[in-house]
């Protein structure tokens, strides 16, 4: 096999790699919440990514457009009906879920969605 070509391999370290801004609908970049996505073919936040909520963030309510799975690396975060996920959970919500998170001390999930969510 030929060696992969730098153009096509991209590696980040999530602990110490520069992290987006997740942005609102009104354009405006959330202060809690940001992202870590490799790919650039897909909006920041569709596809596979490592989100991060720092202390004290609650999600904006929203409906997922397709199945969501992440996994919680560190902290933990809590659904609006009270479902708390800890470090090493693996959640599946299904798509057309509605929901909102909130992590009191801070959380970091690898994330995959699909789809562009839609606020509610």
């Amino acid at each position: 096999m030929k060696p992969i070509a730098q153009e096509n391999r991209r590696v980040a370290n999530i602990y110490v790699a520069e992290y987006r801004h997740w942005t609102l609908e009104d354009g405006t970049p959330s202060q809690g919440e940001t992202i870590l996505q490799l790919s650039d073919d897909k909006p920041l936040g569709v596809g596979f990514h490592v989100y991060r909520m720092a202390p004290g963030t609650t999600t904006t309510p929203h409906e997922h457009n397709g199945d969501e799975e992440f996994l919680v690396l560190e902290g933990e975060l809590s659904d609006h009906d009270g479902t708390v996920y800890k470090k090493g959970d693996l959640v599946w919500l299904r798509d057309g879920t509605v929901h909102n998170s909130h992590s009191k001390d801070g959380a970091l999930l690898a994330v995959y969605i699909p789809a562009q969510e839609k606020s509610v």
